[in-house]
């Protein structure tokens, strides 16, 4: 599939977050842009996803969080039974809003979700995952990276 007909899926079917709806249509037109935004998955790194937060497949938003958290739980589910797993977020543009869909994706696959109900620092979060005996931890954080970026960090907890 072309970055072009990627725009045109992404434009008429990512509906759940009115801000991408909002850039996706503001860009119509600039194929420099929908090629850069398009022409590669958002790659998952040492410990996890980070990007420039925004609409398209090579950026952080709700559906490259909820892929990757798709993978985590195939895991979690192949090599747990009942797994469990702690989520947290910090002060990050969207963190709160990328937990919350990071915590759908799990729930809707049978993972007993614990997340925080405010924002916590990262060492809060490797806690939880330790102290409820959890199979893995999910941090929405971009850590020291410019703030027009938010990250995806997933740990995992041997028991």
């Amino acid at each position: 599939m072309t970055e072009i007909e990627l725009y045109n899926l992404w434009l008429e079917n990512a509906t759940s977050d009115p801000d991408l709806q909002t850039e996706l249509k503001d860009i119509a037109g600039d194929t420099d842009t929908i090629r850069d935004r398009f022409y590669r998955e958002l790659e998952f790194g040492t410990g996890g996803l980070r990007g420039v937060i925004g609409a398209g497949t090579n950026r952080m938003n709700i559906y490259t969080v909820k892929r990757a958290t798709q993978g985590f739980a195939d895991y979690l589910n192949q090599e747990y039974t009942n797994p469990s797993v702690a989520v947290s977020f910090d002060s990050r543009i969207k963190s709160d809003v990328f937990s919350k869909a990071a915590a759908e994706v799990l729930a809707a696959n049978g993972i007993k979700v614990h997340i925080y109900k405010e924002l916590m620092p990262t060492p809060c979060l490797s806690f939880a995952v330790r102290e409820l005996n959890c199979q893995g931890g999910i941090m929405v954080t971009a850590s020291h990276n410019p703030a027009n970026y938010n990250g995806y960090k997933v740990y995992g907890c041997i028991l």
